[in-house]
């Protein structure tokens, strides 16, 4: 005996009411409603070129191109490198978020803080862990994506622009991990920064130890290792300017930088078809 497959719930549902009259007359009145209008300006009947208007009307959508090439959705051309980029950054965003509840950027209680996440707060250890690893794979997963771009020449005409924007979000990145380091206010980030901020006194032009710095009026007191601890020494005002531009600044500059990347991929035909 052949049983016949379940109906799903849902086109049943719909079934029903279409059965009654009500199906039509509810989704005209929410159609037509001033509230709906306000948000979707545009009906477009489904044909390609309506489901094209719709992706370029969306703000949304339209940083994605309206077609997408066969080969740019397979892994192994892709190594879907760049949207898992992007998930990591997302997942550091709501994690960082949960974290900035229960830390302070202050030297007498970042480290208890951050040992209090892990041993009082429920489930803390494994959002602070979360948050680590997910920085840690980006920069594993930027770079990736990085040497697949260069291995199938997509950086080459007329994507030489996009290719400069991706090294951004490159040393973007690894800024972001720099800063997070000196928030825990343990030995390892503590030092960390002290030998990171050290190496800037080299920086040309900028650095009183670089290349024309002196010229240039460059002291241990006005250069760009000053402004980065805002002292002379890895102290509080260190800690709040890391604190302040991992959690705001940089994840800010970061995003625009992203949505140009994702908006000039658009621009320039999609995904690289492969050599």
């Amino acid at each position: 005996m052949i049983k016949k497959p379940k109906e799903n719930f849902l086109v049943k549902c719909r079934g029903t009411l279409k059965e009654k009259g009500l199906f039509g007359t509810c989704r005209d009145f929410v159609v037509n409603s001033p509230v709906w209008k306000s948000i979707f300006r545009h009906s477009f009947a489904d044909t390609p070129k309506n489901r094209m208007l719709k992706i370029v009307s969306n703000v949304f959508l339209h940083l994605h191109p309206a077609k997408v090439k066969r080969h740019a959705v397979q892994f192994k051309f892709t190594w879907c490198m760049g949207g898992i980029s992007f998930f990591l950054f997302l997942m550091l965003t709501i994690t960082g978020v949960l974290l900035m509840f229960y830390y302070r950027p202050t030297t007498s209680n970042a480290y208890w803080d951050i040992k209090d996440l892990e041993y009082q707060v429920p489930f803390g250890a494994i959002l602070r862990n979360l948050h680590r690893w997910s920085a840690h794979l980006m920069i594993i997963a930027v770079w990736f994506h990085m040497f697949r771009v260069f291995s199938t020449g997509s950086y080459k005409h007329p994507r030489e622009f996009n290719w400069c924007v991706g090294v951004v979000l490159l040393v973007l990145t690894l800024l972001l991990s720099f800063t997070g380091y000196l928030l825990t206010w343990d030995q390892l980030g503590f030092w960390a920064v002290t030998v990171g901020t050290n190496m800037a006194r080299s920086t040309p032009l900028m650095g009183h130890e670089g290349p024309f710095g002196a010229q240039l009026g460059m002291t241990a007191h006005n250069d760009i290792r000053f402004a980065l601890l805002g002292g002379s020494l890895v102290g509080g005002n260190a800690l709040l300017r890391a604190y302040v531009w991992h959690c705001i600044a940089l994840p800010l500059i970061i995003s625009i930088f992203m949505m140009v990347h994702f908006w000039r991929i658009r621009k320039d035909g999609g995904i690289s078809g492969p050599l």
